[in-house]
């Protein structure tokens, strides 16, 4: 697995186009303020261990949102990592796996729609922390 993390003042993001068969047909856009975005790519050899990945995904979002100051974490699937990417399904089942983990230890969290190419918008700060990534 890989994740890119950033600290965003302001993460807007409007479904673009729909890349996935199975994706819900209708999603809305979002706005979220003072968030940890985690851009995560699930690789194949992450689907034979999937619980310690899952668990490294969790501790790594918490970690970076203390850093930040924050207790707002957006997970986006973000195919882009790597070349290798893993099922999409295992992907829907982690990012769903690691919301319910963070919501039970407080956090709030925020899915992108899976399955769309997004249109972006992000303000980032340019604190230390602010970016990061982890190859786990």
């Amino acid at each position: 697995m890989r994740l890119l993390m950033i600290y965003c003042e302001r993460f807007s993001y409007k479904p673009a186009v729909k890349n996935l068969d199975g994706a819900k047909e209708k999603v809305e856009s979002a706005t979220l303020n003072n968030a940890l975005v985690g851009f995560i790519h699930l690789e194949p050899k992450d689907e034979d261990n999937m619980s310690h990945v899952e668990t490294k995904l969790v501790k790594n979002l918490k970690w970076a949102a203390r850093k930040n100051d924050t207790n707002s974490v957006v997970l986006h699937s973000f195919a882009h990592l790597a070349e290798d990417k893993a099922d999409p399904e295992a992907t829907r089942r982690l990012l769903n796996n690691a919301e319910e983990r963070l919501k039970n230890s407080g956090y709030q969290t925020h899915q992108t729609p899976f399955g769309y190419f997004l249109d972006l918008d992000i303000q980032a700060s340019g604190n230390s922390f602010a970016r990061l990534f982890k190859e786990v």
